[in-house]
């Protein structure tokens, strides 16, 4: 690992050129530019799961971290790691200071991987509108985290207003298990659903996407029940010929109970994944998620988001004029009483 502190953008560049060469990297074997916008509580948890992703997708993983916009004196202070600790991938984690922290782009375009695609994503807050932030925009792909928001299910919601193809969300990664489960129990179904209930915590986003995607493909609109712990419980269904079925959770053992009209039942796995091997499966394609993007119309209310226009501009907002006071409004003379 070299580290750099207050350092520059073009040193930056230098270092990693030069511990590519001493570790005998080539560019040629990474299959994209993987840009991570953490807070800083969050890097390790980021380099974990990077880590994981880049067994399946060896990447150039540039992490920025950015600290207090409104300082007077930016600064910059960076580790660089190849190979090692994170595995096959290429690692510069920049901490940005002061009005730096606004122009991250200008030290991460010069480190992006030539001839390969570039993936954002935010493993904090999600941004109101990804046009705000170059690093969004520069990206082939967007990767948000909804559960980090303070209000989820709000934050799924703005990403519909904000969608363009390219756009997704980890909380659609983590309802894959239910949803392979769920397809494979149709198989040799060929009788309509009539209706569906879903039993989650009333502020679950997965919850949300896992109606919009039942919504999508049945053409039921499922009713939601409130369970007793933090994550999606059961998903219920009823069936046109009365026959129901049902995925139930088991919260302690990792594992789901298929149970259906007339048939036994069966125990099938549903263990929670870590964040790496989630991150790695929005990874694996590059191209518009077309299912992610019917479902989370359908859970919006939001029409034919898929029809949205793909290319964005980069719209300048400065946060920091947010941090500053309004000014007072004061007389042009002041009358002294004496």
């Amino acid at each position: 690992m070299i580290g750099l502190w207050d350092t520059t953008g073009i040193e930056v560049v230098k270092a990693l050129a030069n511990e590519r060469r001493s570790a005998g990297g080539l560019t040629s074997g990474l299959a994209l530019t993987l840009i991570s916008v953490v807070d800083e509580r969050q890097v390790r948890e980021a380099e974990a799961a990077a880590t994981i992703a880049a067994s399946a997708h060896p990447c150039r993983l540039l992490i920025i971290v950015r600290a207090d916009v409104t300082q007077q004196r930016s600064r910059l202070d960076a580790e660089i790691v190849v190979g090692g600790r994170l595995g096959p991938c290429e690692a510069v984690v920049m901490r940005m200071q002061g009005r730096l922290a606004l122009h991250a782009e200008s030290v991460v375009m010069p480190l992006l991987a030539p001839d390969v695609p570039v993936v954002t994503w935010w493993q904090c807050t999600p941004p109101d509108r990804i046009a705000y932030d170059p690093l969004g925009v520069v990206a082939d792909r967007r990767i948000t985290d909804s559960a980090q928001a303070d209000d989820p299910v709000a934050a799924l919601r703005v990403r519909s207003d904000d969608y363009v193809p390219g756009d997704t969300d980890l909380a659609w990664s983590r309802i894959t298990p239910w949803r392979t489960l769920l397809a494979g129990a149709f198989d040799g179904n060929r009788v309509g659903v009539r209706s569906a209930t879903i039993v989650a915590p009333e502020h679950d986003p997965t919850a949300l996407l896992m109606g919009g995607w039942l919504e999508a493909r049945l053409g039921v609109h499922p009713a939601r029940r409130t369970g007793t712990s933090r994550i999606m419980e059961a998903v219920e269904l009823e069936f046109e010929d009365g026959d129901a079925m049902s995925l139930v959770r088991d919260l302690n053992a990792g594992i789901v109970r298929l149970r259906r009209t007339g048939q036994p039942d069966r125990i099938l796995p549903l263990t929670r994944r870590p964040l790496g091997d989630e991150l790695a499966e929005e990874l694996r394609r590059l191209d518009p998620d077309q299912p992610y993007a019917a479902a989370l119309a359908a859970a919006t209310g939001k029409r034919k988001l898929d029809e949205h226009t793909a290319p964005r501009v980069h719209i300048w907002k400065d946060p920091a004029l947010a941090e500053r006071p309004e000014p007072a409004d004061t007389p042009l003379q002041e009358t002294v009483a004496s």
